[in-house]
């Protein structure tokens, strides 16, 4: 095993963890209706993780096949607004089972060398393998920290 395969196994780890963390969080039967940040309660960050999780397996799974992908389009700002509203409607049930197969999904093709870049949103840069998953391990991480902390300080007021 090469450098550059050790690096990319040890951050598909580090995301697989960051994932099952996440959904074991959802999974605690918690007041997820709790706000995190000021527009965004606990269960809009999980449509949120689940929506750009989903892009990033969307991306690498063309890739691996061959297809030219199709990376989310827009400012940030409204792609972020987006993901909460397109899952809005869904079932915690259901998005932890689409952020699941999404990771199934980046595992499945994360260790092809065919696969060098993989294109994040319109406009921005892209990413090699390993870097993408330190940006969506990161990602996944903040995100969690913040909803333990807001749980944490819900847990000691009551």
């Amino acid at each position: 095993m090469t450098a550059k395969e050790k690096q990319i196994k040890s951050n598909v780890e580090r995301l697989r963890n960051a994932v099952e963390a996440f959904a074991n969080l959802f999974e605690q039967g918690l007041d997820y209706n709790t706000m995190v940040y000021e527009f965004w309660n606990a269960k809009d960050i999980l449509g949120h993780i689940t929506f750009w999780h989903e892009s990033f397996a969307r991306n690498i799974s063309d890739l691996g096949k061959g297809i030219k992908p199709s990376p989310i389009k827009g400012k940030l700002s409204e792609v972020n607004k987006q993901s909460v509203e397109t899952t809005k409607n869904e079932s915690i049930k259901k998005l932890i089972k689409r952020l699941k197969d999404a990771q199934d999904t980046i595992e499945e093709f994360i260790f092809m060398d065919k696969i060098d870049l993989i294109p994040y949103k319109k406009g921005s840069r892209d990413y090699s393998r390993s870097e993408h998953l330190e940006v969506v391990s990161n990602h996944i991480h903040k995100h969690l920290e913040d909803i333990s902390n807001k749980y944490g300080t819900t847990k000691e007021q009551s």
